[in-house]
């Protein structure tokens, strides 16, 4: 199967500025490739650096040295580590998508809307992307008397499947996952994975966290050890 997200030799430190600005390093000389159509999962403890390389494959962290290549659906590449804002939002419109441990919604906006909205930035028309979002709220199981309803007044485990549908309702080739079954029961980690089975079908390549051991051995096709890019193992990134 292609590649559709290389990371070669990515490194990456914080600077402590309430701190005389001394250098914190996190990771150093990162490499691994995501296929389409399998699920990579991050490995090694807390605090190792496993979501410092998923931000900085979505670009909300910057990279000291390394590339982060991004397969687009056209086939052309980019360097999510070298490239500018404008880009890294249009790759995250055509091209990579995030499943986050948190739900931030507009407040106001209902479950259902919110779920929609990442197809009606991508053109789809508005009854068509809330149909498809009412399938995904009711295959996670939340109650249909919830679905016009802000999520700001639900429970953790409620938000949290509404973010998962949101995360799940497009068809980005990369998609990543923080995460995704942290405050749910076991049937909907269940559904969760199902989700996870059919995006791999369909050719999604998927690079996740997972502390749950089950859902873990259920969804990964590789393990890359984060510990052994580590430049510290005590500070969580």
């Amino acid at each position: 199967m292609p590649a559709r997200l290389i990371v070669s030799g990515v490194s990456k430190s914080f600077v402590m500025h309430l701190r005389g600005g001394v250098q914190i390093p996190v990771i150093s000389g990162v490499s691994f490739s995501l296929d389409a159509g399998e699920c990579v999962v991050l490995g090694g403890p807390s605090g190792i650096g496993k979501s410092s390389i998923l931000k900085m494959v979505y670009g909300n962290y910057g990279v000291d040295s390394g590339q982060i290549i991004a397969v687009r659906p056209d086939g052309k590449m980019t360097d999510i580590a070298s490239a500018n804002a404008r880009t890294i939002h249009a790759l995250r419109r055509s091209t990579i998508g995030y499943v986050s441990q948190f739900l931030r919604a507009v407040p106001r906006v209902s479950a259902r809307d919110v779920v929609a909205e990442p197809l009606a930035g991508q053109g789809i028309a508005r009854e068509e992307a809330l149909g498809r979002a009412e399938e995904l709220l009711e295959k996670l199981n939340l109650p249909k008397a919830l679905w016009d309803l802000p999520p700001a007044t639900f429970s953790g485990g409620e938000q949290q499947r509404v973010n998962i549908a949101r995360g799940f309702i497009t068809s980005h080739p990369v998609l990543l996952l923080d995460e995704p079954t942290a405050s749910l029961d076991a049937q909907n980690r269940q559904v969760v994975v199902d989700l996870i089975r059919d995006k791999k079908a369909a050719g999604t390549a998927m690079l996740g966290i997972f502390h749950d051991q089950d859902v873990r051995d259920a969804v990964a096709d590789r393990i890359v050890d984060v510990a052994r890019f580590s430049g510290r193992g005590e500070a969580a990134a």
